[in-house]
C-alpha cells in the first residue's frame, strides 16, 4: 500500500508500507526516496517494510531548506510510525537515513528493536561530504537518463562488478527525464540545507552510537567508501562487540544491498531484531 499522511506541520508526506510481520522502518539517503530500498526489498520477504519520501524529496511536500534536517526527518518517521500504529520498528537506514536512526536511538529510543546503519557512521569525512557538496541540488548538465548513466561509472569512483543496467536505473529513480534535460527527484533548496548543516564544527556524534547499547545493531561498509573510513567502523566495533558487521567489497558510497555481504548483514541483524520483537 501507498499513501500519504499529513505531519503536525501540516506537511504531506509519502509512504509506502507493505508485509506483514515485525516492522522495519527503511530510510533512504540524502537526495533520495523510498525507490533507495527497491533491490533489497525482495529479501526482506516476511516483514512489515515501511518506507517513506522525506520531505522535499520524492512524491512528498516541498516545505523549504529550514525544514530539511535530520532532526526534523526523524520527527516526521516517528510520526509515520504513530500514523500506522506501529509501537516498535527495526530501522534500516542508508547515509542519511542511518543519520536519522541514530538520532533517533537518542531521541526515540523506546520506538525502536535494531539499528542497521549503511555506509555512514558517526564520525562523516571530508572528502565525501565535498563530493556531495558538488552534486546536491544541481541537475546534470546532460541529456536524457543514458548520458548519464554512461557517465556515472566515470564520476561515481570505486564501484566495479556493477551488474548490468543498473546505473540506467538508478538514473531513473533519482532524476525526471524532460524535453530541456535532466531534472532532480527531490527539492533543490535541500542543497542550501545541507550547506548549511556542515558548516562549522562538526558535531560529536558518538554519544548518539552509544546510546544503540541495548539495540541490535548492524553496519555495512563500502570497501571504497570516502564518507565512512576503515578506522570509523573499527571504532563502532570496538565500542559494540556484537556489531553485526561487512565490508562491500567493489563499493563506494553507498553499497546497493543486494550484495551477498549487505545480504548476509541485513539477514543476520533481522533474526536478532526478531528476537527483540517477539520478545
Amino acid at each position: 500500500m501507498t499513501g500519504f499522511f499529513t505531519a503536525s506541520d501540516g506537511a504531506r508526506l509519502a509512504y509506502s508500507d507493505q508485509g506483514t510481520g515485525m516492522p522495519v522502518l527503511c530510510l533512504a539517503g540524502l537526495t533520495r526516496n523510498m525507490s533507495d530500498f527497491d533491490y533489497v526489498a525482495p529479501q526482506l520477504g516476511g516483514v512489515r517494510m515501511i518506507r517513506m519520501d522525506y520531505r522535499g524529496r520524492g512524491q512528498s511536500d516541498h516545505t523549504g531548506a529550514a525544514t530539511y534536517t535530520v532532526p526534523q526527518e526523524g520527527k516526521d518517521a516517528v510520526e509515520l510510525l504513530d500514523h500506522l500504529g506501529v509501537k516498535r520498528a527495526a530501522i534500516l537506514g542508508t547515509s542519511r537515513g542511518g543519520l536519522i536512526g541514530l538520532l533517533l536511538a537518542a531521541t526515540a529510543h523506546d520506538r525502536m528493536l535494531g539499528l542497521c546503519l549503511n555506509d555512514v557512521g558517526p564520525v562523516i569525512e571530508q572528502s565525501g561530504l565535498q563530493r556531495i557538496f558538488d552534486y546536491v541540488g544541481r541537475s546534470p548538465a546532460l541529456f536524457g537518463y543514458d548520458a548519464l548513466a554512461e557517465r556515472l561509472p566515470v564520476v561515481m569512483p570505486g564501484f566495479a562488478n556493477v551488474p548490468e543496467g543498473r546505473w540506467r536505473a538508478d538514473v531513473e529513480k533519482h532524476y525526471l527525464e524532460t524535453p530541456e534535460g535532466l531534472k532532480l527527484r527531490y527539492d533543490p533548496d535541500l542543497r542550501q540545507a545541507f550547506l548549511d548543516a556542515f558548516k562549522g564544527e562538526m558535531p560529536d556524534l558518538w554519544p548518539l552510537w552509544d546510546a544503540t547499547a541495548d539495540l541490535s545493531v548492524a553496519l555495512i561498509r563500502g570497501a571504497n567508501s570516502d564518507l565512512l573510513s576503515a578506522e570509523v567502523a573499527a571504532e563502532m566495533q570496538r565500542r559494540r562487540n556484537d556489531l553485526v558487521y561487512a565490508e562491500v567489497p567493489d563499493r563506494a558510497h553507498v553499497p546497493w544491498l543486494d550484495e551477498p555481504a549487505s545480504r548476509d548483514v541485513i539477514a543476520r541483524w533481522l533474526d536478532l531484531c526478531q528476537t527483540a520483537y517477539q520478545g
